[in-house]
């Protein structure tokens, strides 16, 4: 996979992961809608309660027309950042002209006195949520400007302000409470302090989400990387070894277990290779290799050779598989039953299996910088002869005493037993009930 395709695959993805969090975001913004109203509605008296309602619906609203859109065709990457904008705007245009208490004639700057500015995370906390920093970082720089723009609006109508430097000026504690009780003390330097604190908060949270996108960022390509290797690796040898080389940094430490062995050859391949040439040769073998690994490795079966027309697979390692026998021995069955039915580029074809279950030895092979994954032993050796037997048994399929024990289900019938080269006591062989395929005579 190209390296542009990688990086538009994961911006796609952090793309899909903020519109999933504005979603939640927005589910989370009325439940607080939801909370706040429940608090304040009870709490502000008879007064204020038509204008809360009224207040928490058009937000309530907003919200839900801000989800319909994300997702669909009017949909765009700015369109977050207006709802956001609409939401403090305002908050902060209330915070402004709204009256502090309608049963009073109380200043407007006590609306800077009371618990509004608070109210203000809660935006920020729910901006956080769309995990765009971008985002985040803009719910802060307008916050902060609109809670500074809305305490200056306010400011330009007062004609004689007052601010800490005059509660300060005299030193004494009468003075002191004379002047910040007055409802013309401002407090110029705490409404900046909120700002700065509200824009650093904001600040912080964006940098946190930004690293935590950075690090999202490096494991999505790490594994897309690895994603990658697996694939091209797996094209030269079986997926399950590439991914466990992957895994382990390239070692597969030989290891001894019990596992079962299956060879398939094509029956008749040398008359097929005369009558149709290399070339045509080859497009039937991959036609074929292709369904029969696929086959395999469905029964979690590896292969790890192509010798000609044949193909060594093995079960139970790298990868273990306690019913290696049972997997091995319906795969083979499936294997039967695609060949006798089906056309391999075009060609009709009849393959013989050989299975045995064993001790073997598994592992990382080679030199010279170059290791393949292979399978040593008696139990692979064996597997082999029997493939051959079975064209002198006229069967397709011909299992091993070893096997035979771990399939006692099985609709397996005994032939007798077979003197094998390089073993001293004949072996069991076993063939299933199912008809042969149809095979063209030859080697």
């Amino acid at each position: 996979m190209a390296k542009d395709q990688i990086q538009t695959d994961i911006e796609q993805t952090f793309y899909a992961a903020e519109q999933t969090g504005l979603k939640l975001a927005i589910k989370g913004r009325l439940v607080a809608l939801l909370v706040v109203g429940l608090w304040l509605v009870p709490t502000r008296g008879a007064e204020r309660a038509t204008d809360i309602v009224l207040a928490l619906l058009v937000l309530a609203a907003l919200g839900i027309f801000h989800f319909l859109l994300i997702g669909s065709a009017w949909d765009r990457k700015w369109v977050k950042y207006v709802f956001v904008t609409i939401d403090l705007a305002l908050f902060c245009v209330a915070v402004a002209v709204l009256p502090p208490e309608p049963a009073m004639a109380l200043p407007q700057i006590f609306m800077f006195k009371f618990d509004i500015y608070p109210y203000l995370f809660i935006i920020l906390g729910v901006a956080a949520f769309s995990f765009s920093p971008g985002l985040v970082l803009w719910s802060g720089l307008v916050g902060a400007g609109g809670w500074l723009a809305a305490y200056a609006w306010v400011l330009s109508g007062m004609s004689a302000p007052l601010e800490w430097a005059d509660a300060l000026a005299d030193g004494t504690q009468e003075h002191f409470l004379r002047v910040f009780l007055s409802e013309d003390f401002v407090g110029t330097g705490s409404r900046a302090q909120e700002a700065i604190v509200y824009l650093t908060v904001a600040v912080l949270i964006a940098v946190v989400m930004q690293r935590a996108r950075q690090t999202v960022r490096r494991q999505l390509e790490a594994e897309q990387d690895k994603a990658t290797v697996t694939q091209i690796f797996g094209r030269f040898v079986p997926g399950a070894v590439a991914a466990s080389m992957i895994e382990d940094r390239g070692a597969l430490d030989p290891v001894e277990r019990q596992a079962t062995v299956m060879f398939i050859d094509i029956a008749g391949f040398t008359n097929l290779t005369e009558s149709k040439g290399p070339a045509a040769t080859v497009g039937v073998l991959n036609a074929y290799f292709d369904a029969a690994t696929e086959i395999i490795g469905r029964y979690d079966g590896v292969v790890t050779q192509f010798q000609g027309d044949a193909i060594l697979a093995v079960f139970n390692v790298p990868i273990e598989n306690p019913a290696h026998a049972r997997c091995a021995y319906d795969a083979a069955r499936e294997i039967l039953d695609k060949v006798r039915d089906g056309r391999f580029a075009g060609e009709r074809l009849a393959v013989r299996i050989g299975l045995n279950s064993g001790p073997l030895v598994a592992g990382n092979v080679g030199g010279g910088g170059r290791q393949t994954y292979t399978v040593h032993g008696d139990t692979v050796n064996l597997a082999a002869r029997l493939e051959a037997l079975n064209k002198q048994h006229g069967t397709s399929i011909l299992v091993s005493q070893s096997t035979a024990a771990l399939l006692p289900d099985a609709n397996l019938r005994a032939i007798g037993a077979a003197e094998i080269k390089g073993l001293s006591a004949p072996v069991g062989i076993y063939t299933s009930d199912t008809p042969p395929s149809t095979a063209a005579s030859g080697v």
